[in-house]
């Protein structure tokens, strides 16, 4: 098989070998930021000079990102450096006739060097043994395009110490022992795409049109494919706005055909390239991940998408560029290609598989979110887990650790995609997902305060469970979401959800979910001021919650009593609740809320003059907490150790105490809690 154009005149002679300077690379375009990648480049060829050796280079990327252009901007640039001429094939690891043969390419390069065509060797070992002869004593420009592989590109390396530059929208490791040297291009960033939009349209609707310009490039994504075909659409109707390719791209169905121009560039005919190299598991898992809802995944995820571990088909889409590899084994799409990966899943796969994988991936991450609860918070980890794939649902559980700290990292690190599926859920077909998953959800919302994520899981999970006509979904949504809604200071909304809750309970008949709500209905009025009430509602908490079985909310309610006796200035009675609350949660195992119960503990001793016990308590406190990256209550516990340095007369420990509380306020998101005003009201009154 023929490579394809080889540039350069190649004269056929039976005669004598002549000598030939070829200069064969195609014209260069304008580039745009390319101004580290060139550097990269001639820092390497100085080296290699310098030391007396061939450079090569692989320059990989996606379809359409420039690595040809990368490549000739650089390269007409080393004439001075590389006398000995320029030799280009196009490899045609994207032509219909598939790649070329080696030994058609050498063939072309020693009749370009002046070898007879009579005179050249018939076996490629012969061939590639002449052209390393030919080119010993030379300084040559090579440049190999569109790549295949590593074994395509190997015999065609040249001798001496030329410079050799091959492109691939394959990462090519295999060259790594030839002394190859890799250079990925990335897509541009919004400036410099706007700047070869700018250069593209040669007008001046950029400059006047500067907001819409980078609207465009958005949508385009940064591929600069994707830029100059858009660019050209405008370009060949000058009065047309910007806006009017804008309004083009803006529908995502509709983006990958309006990026094309008819018989020439085309995004998607670029795309379609890539994908069609594939084999079958790693086209199919292409295909698949192009359902998954959130905006980058882990191996684990990808391995539920296919059904099957999935690490060689993503190894093989990392190769050929079709995946960013985002660090510690998390992978995303690049925008368009996500767009083309859906259009090939709606293509190539039925209606069935598609749910079928969207419904594995929901398992993978509410399986996976489950064994974070229960690591995190085993005594929430009570109510039903629905899986339809049980096997697939197991994909990953391993990779939340196997402590507070670790399992907490993967839910904050997966918060996006869990969101994404939860809001997917109901309108493909599993609710009970929805509400599940932001109940697995519980212990970070609880811990982390992520305010917006804990209103929006569980509004979707409240739909859900009334969808469904599931009762007891539906009270646990109102009674985790009410608490939610304390948080953020919608105190009588939580209040109406804790009531809801409580009726649904009575009606019923389930005396242990009623008595559950008085601990909630407490808070509600506590933070509304209403104290009395507040007590009232956790006393019998207090008493019914252990009648009916559960100890711990018993303790809890205990723990809620020491805090209104603290706002009441009786810090006797709450050091009597806050040790009972101590020790039914310490039993319970319930670490957490000890530690909480132990900060109460802390107060109402220094509310009674008892410094010493103070400072254990809250010291305790606070190295649980601390562990338990629970940031709202370490900063409490925090602020309370900075009250007892004061009384101390300690003032510069107080400040530190204080400081450190008032940023942990803001990291939990609280910045305006009544704890972080009195904070940082403090502060501004005792300056350094």
């Amino acid at each position: 098989m023929q490579a394809q154009t080889v540039h350069g005149g190649i004269h056929i002679r039976h005669t004598a070998r002549e000598d030939r300077t070829p200069w064969q690379l195609p014209p260069s375009a304008p580039i745009t930021d390319r101004t580290v990648e060139l550097g990269t480049l001639e820092g390497l060829r100085a080296r290699a000079e310098r030391a007396g050796h061939s450079m090569l280079a692989a320059v990989s990327g996606l379809g359409g990102v420039g690595k040809t252009a990368v490549a000739l901007a650089w390269l007409h640039g080393l004439r001075l450096h590389c006398p000995g001429g320029q030799l280009y094939a196009d490899l045609g690891a994207q032509s219909q006739r598939g790649p070329a043969d080696p030994a058609d390419v050498i063939g072309l390069f020693l009749r370009s060097l002046g070898v007879p065509t009579p005179q050249v060797p018939s076996t490629l070992a012969e061939r590639a043994a002449l052209y390393r002869s030919l080119t010993a004593e030379r300084q040559l420009v090579v440049l190999l395009d569109d790549a295949a592989s590593a074994a395509q590109v190997r015999p065609l390396l040249p001798g001496g110490s030329s410079v050799t530059v091959v492109t691939s929208r394959w990462r090519l490791p295999g060259l790594t022992v030839d002394g190859c040297h890799s250079l990925h291009l990335e897509p541009l960033d919004p400036a410099a795409a706007v700047e070869l939009l700018e250069a593209t349209l040669a007008d001046d609707r950029v400059a006047t049109q500067r907001e819409e310009a980078y609207e465009l490039v958005e949508l385009c994504a940064g591929l600069p494919l994707a830029v100059r075909v858009a660019g050209a659409r405008l370009a060949a109707r000058p009065r047309r706005r910007i806006t009017s390719m804008v309004r083009a791209l803006a529908g995502e169905h509709d983006r990958l055909e309006a990026l094309a121009i008819e018989g020439d560039h085309n995004v998607r005919a670029a795309l379609d390239l890539s994908y069609q190299a594939l084999q079958p598991s790693a086209a199919r898992l292409y295909r698949l991940l192009g359902l998954h809802p959130g905006p980058d995944f882990a191996s684990p995820a990808a391995s539920a998408a296919l059904g099957e571990d999935a690490e060689e088909a993503l190894d093989a889409l990392h190769t050929a560029n079709l995946l960013v590899d985002t660090g510690e084994d998390r992978y995303r799409f690049h925008d368009l290609v996500r767009l083309h990966a859906t259009e090939k899943a709606r293509e190539d796969e039925s209606e069935e598989e598609r749910a079928l994988a969207l419904r594995r991936l929901a398992d993978h991450y509410l399986a996976t979110a489950t064994r974070a609860e229960e690591i995190i918070d085993p005594q929430h980890r009570t109510m039903p887990r629905d899986f339809a794939h049980p096997t697939v649902a197991d994909f990953g559980t391993d990779t939340v650790g196997t402590d507070t700290d670790s399992a907490l990292d993967w839910l904050e690190r997966e918060l996006p995609n869990l969101m994404a599926v939860l809001r997917t859920a109901r309108g493909a077909g599993f609710p009970t997902v929805a509400w599940q998953l932001a109940d697995a959800m519980w212990p970070l919302f609880l811990r982390r305060k992520f305010y917006a994520e804990w209103h929006a899981a569980h509004q979707e999970g409240l739909l859900a469970a009334r969808e469904l006509g599931d009762e007891a979904a539906e009270c646990r949504m109102l009674t985790s979401g009410g608490v939610g809604e304390l948080g953020t200071g919608r105190h009588e909304r939580a209040l109406e959800m804790f009531e809801h809750a409580a009726a649904l309970f009575e009606r019923a008949g389930n005396t242990l979910g009623h008595a559950r709500t008085l601990n909630y209905r407490g808070l509600a009025h506590q933070r509304l001021g209403r104290l009395d009430r507040a007590a009232d509602h956790f006393t019998r908490a207090a008493v019914e919650l252990p009648r009916c079985g559960d100890v711990r909310a018993g303790g809890l309610a205990r723990l809620n009593l020491a805090d209104v006796a603290l706002s009441r200035d009786l810090p006797v009675e709450a050091t009597g609740h806050a040790e009972a609350a101590y020790a039914i949660l310490r039993e319970s195992g319930d670490a957490y809320n000890a530690a909480r119960a132990a900060t109460l503990l802390g107060r109402a001793h220094l509310g009674c003059g008892r410094a010493t016990d103070a400072e254990e308590r809250l010291t305790e406190a606070l190295t649980q907490l601390r562990a338990m990256a629970a940031d709202y209550e370490t900063a409490r516990a925090l602020e309370s150790l900075g009250r007892l340095a004061e009384r101390r007369g300690q003032l510069p420990r107080a400040r530190e105490y204080f400081r450190e509380a008032l940023d942990l306020y803001a990291a939990a998101g609280r910045p305006d809690a009544p704890e972080a005003r009195a904070v940082r009201a403090w502060l501004a009154t005792r300056p350094t």
